[in-house]
């Protein structure tokens, strides 16, 4: 098994790594200190799984692109406060478990091979919370298709554009509009998602893909058959 350990605390880092290397099933153990060492690792490298510190605060909207990027390789969050919402956020981040704070080496290394292979594990407490949270995100996703049905086919392609993080005048010279008309669009899109600025209108795109492709797939799918 192949491991990355991500965390800005240097000392913590070697210390798992030195037990982690003296166990059969580990083949080797990397230890990096930010997202972008681990994109450039994970790129390079084959990695069975990858442990992140969320014990000294980490960017979930970093650790979503990670998960987004490498689907296929699971996250797990360590020294993650055993509490609902706090596990909820992460696995809506993209991490596929956790380990408490209070756990010792043994079930970290022993979560770490679960993970691996495709075997996860929950607390009843935290299990039941998760139930409850999946239920009322399915909930809430069934209001969506309302909101994406008030946005036109150009404003889905500038919100799209817009979650990739584009400028207004790169968003312009992509769709060919003007940087009037594509503030014209931006202003109604916040309006239509309930926003007040464009950062929360990536965050939502980011968080909810779907709002921005629905109706741009459905063209670029129609173009392709015709």
């Amino acid at each position: 098994m192949n491991i990355v350990i991500l965390t800005p605390v240097r000392i913590l880092g070697d210390g798992l790594a030195a037990c982690f290397s003296s166990r059969p099933n580990t083949t080797s153990v990397i230890v990096v200190n930010d997202i972008a060492t681990l994109g450039d690792i994970l790129v390079k490298t084959e990695i069975h799984v990858v442990l992140v510190d969320v014990s000294q605060g980490v960017d979930l909207y970093d650790i979503r692109a990670i998960a987004a990027e490498w689907s296929t390789v699971p996250l797990v969050a360590l020294g993650l406060p055993e509490q609902r919402q706090e596990v909820v956020k992460c696995g809506r981040a993209g991490f596929a478990s956790y380990v408490p704070r209070d756990a010792p080496i043994a079930v970290l290394y022993q979560t770490l091979l679960d993970v691996a292979d495709g075997r996860l594990a929950c607390p009843p407490e935290i299990s039941g919370g998760l139930l409850r949270a999946l239920f009322g995100r399915e909930v809430h996703t069934t209001k969506e298709p309302t909101l994406d049905s008030a946005l036109t086919r150009r404003e889905c392609e500038v919100l799209d554009l817009l979650g990739r993080g584009y400028s207004n005048k790169e968003i312009g010279g992509e769709l060919c509009l003007s940087v009037a008309t594509v503030k014209h669009h931006v202003h109604h899109i916040l309006e239509k998602l309930k926003l007040s600025r464009r950062t929360e209108a990536m965050r939502r795109v980011r968080d909810a893909p779907w709002l921005a492709r629905t109706r741009s797939t459905e063209k670029k799918t129609s173009e392709r058959q015709q």
